[in-house]
């Protein structure tokens, strides 16, 4: 016997040793060196509180204005804008990961799955930073030395702000899995716009949850290489989704489905950045776009004042297109591919086929039709539209919709004039602020008190939705909805009450079902599954869904 436990103590600490080489040699594969910047005395000045809300380093600086929206202006080469966003916005950049991190465990209840896609992630992301820019990677690692150390457990901070910037690539890649991405853009010039100037509107419709969207960051940039920008975010990002140069070139991101991604490659928003920081040219554009390999499917909307017109890059892990559209004086584009390159890819016409895409570019192209002459209001009102086609009512919320009631913000550009609208909460229904890129650049340097830097009589008013009896009941709509999705019984009463707020929107049915279908309720979800069949189902996939909880149930029966 004690022979045994010699043997089992012995090949216990045998297997503990190896356990403890491989987490060894997995932290070694998978670490990722920080960047050695030339540090300067910049690392060393304090941030200076000017006034509520408004704070400053040197010429840098963090304010929020009375729209709600904050406006960042930060200069200097990668690591001194990096070490300024931190310092300026640290706590806001802790708000922002704590939503993050709050949103992921809300569709990543368990633990165990949370900790093997952490260890899969860092091992996914090992080589990121060969895919990003030193310039880059600089203006990253300065803003991670003031990140928070709450989230330490989940990886240094460096190597969680390289990730964090992926995580729009990885949230589109998965898009097909029942994650809600349908960003839909236009642009119109020439005959179609009413001052004859290029307008350029879109709304982003990235939603990780109410709290990550609540503090908008408009980002107000100058680099010491390449053109001074704009960009609309949120603190921590670096990436461009959203944003104009001062040559008037514009960028926003669509995605399109992809597969999922085998090897890591530079962020999308990464790439877009570098083309609003180093192009004022479509051509231009395309040949940096060219230069860099993605994760996932995008099509990057590129305006220019230059060119007078937009065109579409159109990107894929694989492929790279460049598409000038097919009408002389407007775009459309939603989240498929409508090049050449593209036109018999297999992923591609899927998408077209099930997913909400296809519907939206035909609703965009009825939207922009209807409007002769359009102009900045035309535009937004476009953004906000919650109809169908021929303005069939979808219900409140419906992908299908351009204004699906998720956007993170909508934007309107006039890339001629260097303007640009920022949506105020919530969504694209507040009110949308103009900023004039000439004068926003001309007295950063020089801002000392706290002034509104917007254009207020060039402001369009919220959306008279929000003072809508419908609005109350889609707020209603959306607290159910959470309290179901958590697993909370509900009410008969409460039932009814879900139903009616949002009655012409299939998901409120499919809700209804699942949960009394999950209690055993066969019948009664039947019956609410075959509802949802008479409303406008977004994808293919959810109808997939809906036909097959059907059959199951009939099957049981």
């Amino acid at each position: 016997m004690r022979k045994f436990w010699k043997i089992g103590a012995y090949l216990l600490g045998s297997l503990i040793a190896l356990l403890a080489v491989l987490m060894l040699c997995f932290y070694f594969w998978v670490k990722i060196d920080e960047p050695k910047p030339e540090f300067s005395n910049y690392l060393e000045k304090d941030r200076e509180k000017i006034d509520k809300d408004f704070y400053k380093i040197g010429d840098n600086w963090l304010k929020k204005s009375e729209t709600g929206l904050w406006e960042l202006y930060v200069k200097g080469g990668g690591f001194e804008r990096g070490v300024m966003e931190g310092k300026l916005q640290k706590e806001l950049a802790a708000q922002q990961e704590e939503a993050f991190v709050n949103q992921i465990n809300k569709m990543i209840p368990s633990q165990f799955l949370l900790r093997q896609m952490k260890y899969f992630i860092a091992y996914f992301n090992k080589d990121l930073d060969h895919h990003i820019t030193q310039e880059y990677q600089e203006e990253i690692y300065g803003e991670s030395l003031f990140a928070s150390d709450e989230y330490d457990y989940i990886a240094p901070k460096y190597h969680r702000m390289l990730n964090y910037h992926a995580a729009h690539d990885i949230g589109h890649a998965l898009q097909g899995k029942n994650f809600k991405v349908g960003c839909t853009s236009f642009a119109a010039w020439g005959d179609r716009t009413a001052d004859s100037t290029l307008l350029v509107g879109r709304n982003f419709d990235f939603f990780v949850g109410e709290e990550f969207a609540k503090n908008k960051v408009v980002n107000f940039v100058n680099p010491n290489k390449g053109y001074k920008l704009m960009m609309v975010s949120w603190a921590g990002m670096i990436g461009a989704v959203s944003g104009m140069n001062e040559k008037g070139l514009t960028v926003t991101l669509n995605a399109s489905e992809s597969e999922i991604p085998t090897t890591a490659a530079t962020p999308i928003s990464l790439v877009a950045r570098e083309i609003l920081q180093y192009a004022k040219n479509i051509k231009e554009a395309y040949a940096i776009a060219q230069k860099r390999k993605v994760f996932v499917s995008e099509s990057i909307l590129i305006g220019s004042a230059e060119d007078g017109k937009t065109a579409i890059i159109e990107v894929s892990p694989t492929k790279t297109d460049l598409y000038e559209g097919r009408a002389n004086d407007y775009q459309i584009c939603s989240n498929h591919f409508q090049g050449e390159v593209f036109k018999n890819d297999k992923i591609n016409l899927n998408n077209i086929s099930q997913s909400s895409s296809a519907y939206r570019f035909d609703l965009m192209t009825e939207l922009v039709n209807e409007r002769p002459k359009l102009t900045v209001p035309d535009a937004v009102s476009i953004l906000r539209n919650q109809t169908g086609i021929k303005g069939k009512n979808l219900g409140m919320g419906n992908e299908m919709a351009i204004n699906q009631l998720i956007a993170h913000h909508s934007v309107v550009f006039k890339p001629e004039k260097l303007q640009v609208w920022v949506s105020t909460n919530p969504y694209q229904l507040g009110e949308f602020v103009c900023y004039d890129l000439n004068k926003i650049f001309a007295l950063a340097d020089t801002l000392i008190t706290k002034v509104e830097l917007y254009e207020k009589p060039l402001n369009i008013a919220e959306d008279p939705f929000l003072k809508s009896e419908q609005y109350q009941k889609f707020k209603t709509f959306k607290k159910l909805k959470a309290k179901v999705q958590s697993g909370t019984d509900i009410s008969e009463e409460e039932i009814k009450l879900l139903e009616a707020s949002n009655p012409e929107y299939f998901d409120t049915y499919i809700l209804i079902a699942d949960y009394l279908n999950k209690r055993g309720e066969g019948e009664r979800a039947l019956a609410y599954y075959n509802k949802a069949l008479t409303k406008e189902i977004a994808t293919g996939y959810e109808k997939e869904k809906v036909l097959a909880a059907i059959k199951e149930i009939k099957e049981e029966e």
